[in-house]
């Protein structure tokens, strides 16, 4: 067989694959706390994927901490499917000596409908947070 007819062969292959169910999509985050300007390091980040599409029962899919430049990308990839990311605040401010605070953790459900790249950011000082959909 040359070289050519491989080619073709391997392509015709992976055009038999069935690639439906193995829709993955990648998660990042990054936190800016708004209060000091600065990235909010080892503030603690858990995922979880809603296992009934209800939002009534969730599993933890990880655990993780931002980095020194406040982001976080040590997330598994993801099914199309409801999740939500948790931002545990009150363990930051508090390792940051900051007494007064309004909001103990920051939790934003989504939605991944693709495969594509999802960025979460989070603005956040100690009475609000914010946002987005990032790219």
């Amino acid at each position: 067989m040359n070289r050519v007819e491989n080619i073709v062969g391997h392509i015709q292959e992976m055009s038999t694959v069935d690639t439906s169910s193995k829709t993955l999509s990648t998660l990042s985050t990054h936190v800016l706390d708004t209060n000091t300007g600065l990235p909010a390091n080892n503030l603690k980040v858990i995922l979880e994927k809603d296992v009934r599409g209800d939002g009534k029962q969730y599993t933890v899919l990880t655990q993780t901490v931002t980095n020194q430049d406040g982001r976080s990308r040590e997330f598994p990839h993801l099914e199309n499917g409801n999740y939500k990311i948790t931002f545990e605040t009150e363990e930051y401010f508090k390792s940051n000596n900051v007494q007064n605070y309004f909001f103990p953790r920051a939790s934003i459900d989504f939605i991944v409908n693709s495969t594509r790249h999802y960025h979460v950011p989070l603005l956040l000082s100690p009475f609000g947070y914010s946002t987005y959909r990032g790219s």
